[in-house]
């Protein structure tokens, strides 16, 4: 865990430092050939056996359950002998805790263990809703250290109303940290379309600034370049996967591919290796995959991996498998009392 003096900190009783695991290996069942790996178990374990490898990634995207208090379930459709659509459902993950701090405990020793898997100018995405972000966040400065933290984005998209007496909740939240903020990040500056004000007073050619002699801005002027657009800010409104669009798996929290591409594309190059420690339906190695990367995914329930796996064969790839084993030593137990976090 990264180092800082003063720091703010977050705790309550009985926290401790992240878990390590002792013994924790990787059988291989099939090699890897082609850049892409999947790992059934429990992702601490894997990945604590990944750190005996020699390779890293340059992105580690986190998306993991997000404290909603219930199990989650897959939903397939099959025809049955008489040729009818049936719907099937099997149990997916499981989102039950006992308490936010054994949430915050399993959620922080999985960050920990990844940031170890980053190249020295990776980074990893963390990906939570506004019930935890805050936590989430100060976690994160605990782990990397607050110099590491890069930039908070807001996933906005639009879903069936809720019945509440309240705002309704239409955003994600991704926390971004660097490896070493000392090092050069790996970054691509993506752009957006120019605001219709914008367009019609300068049209599509790049301004340019107009300097006093004391070298402060007066004006600005047009230049024969074409404008590439407006840097990408950190609120993105995209469509969530709609019930009947061509992507849907039917595993509950699946991501759009849009937002996994915008990620990817700002954050890697092609040929990097991205890692993704709760698989689900697999759209990060998918798109990782269309893009040109490589990459590794972690879950441990067959019904993902067979989704994932399904996506990357989709897209002429076999990917390897392997199988993650360990005991994992844990301190105490996260206490059943809530309402107890503090920040120090």
């Amino acid at each position: 865990m990264h180092s800082e003096t003063n720091r703010v900190r977050l705790s309550w009783p009985g926290k401790r430092e992240p878990a390590r695991t002792s013994r924790a290996s990787l059988r291989c069942e099939k090699p890897a050939e082609q850049g892409f790996e999947l790992i059934s178990g429990d992702n601490l374990c894997a990945l604590q056996a990944l750190a005996c490898r020699p390779s890293r990634f340059a992105l580690a995207y986190l998306d993991p359950p997000f404290l909603t208090g219930r199990e989650h379930v897959q939903v397939g459709r099959e025809r049955n002998g008489a040729g009818d659509l049936v719907r099937t459902i099997t149990p997916a993950f499981d989102d039950r805790w006992d308490s936010l701090e054994s949430y915050l405990t399993a959620l922080g020793d999985r960050i920990a263990a990844a940031r170890e898997l980053l190249t020295d100018d990776g980074c990893l995405v963390l990906h939570v809703d506004p019930k935890t972000s805050h936590y989430a966040k100060v976690l994160c400065d605990e782990i990397f250290g607050q110099r590491a933290f890069a930039s908070e984005i807001v996933w906005r998209y639009r879903r069936w109303p809720a019945k509440t007496r309240n705002f309704q909740r239409v955003h994600d939240v991704l926390l971004r940290y660097l490896k070493n903020p000392a090092a050069e990040p790996r970054f691509r500056q993506l752009y957006e379309p120019l605001a219709p004000s914008t367009l019609a007073t300068w049209g599509e050619s790049k301004q340019r600034a107009v300097l006093d002699a004391d070298g402060r801005r007066r004006c600005s002027s047009k230049s024969l370049v074409k404008t590439a657009g407006a840097p990408m800010g950190d609120v993105w409104e995209i469509s969530i996967v709609a019930p009947v669009a061509r992507e849907r798996t039917g595993y509950p929290t699946q991501k759009p591919e849009a937002l996994l591409q915008r990620l990817l594309e700002a954050c890697t190059e092609p040929g990097d290796a991205i890692l993704d420690p709760y698989l689900g339906s697999g759209t990060a190695l998918s798109v990782a995959a269309r893009l040109g990367r490589i990459g590794t995914g972690i879950d441990a329930n067959p019904g993902a991996l067979k989704i994932a796996r399904e996506r990357l064969e989709a897209l002429g790839l076999s990917p390897g498998h392997a199988t993650a084993h360990g005991r994992k030593e844990r301190g105490p137990a996260a206490p059943r009392s809530s309402g107890k976090l503090r920040v120090a």
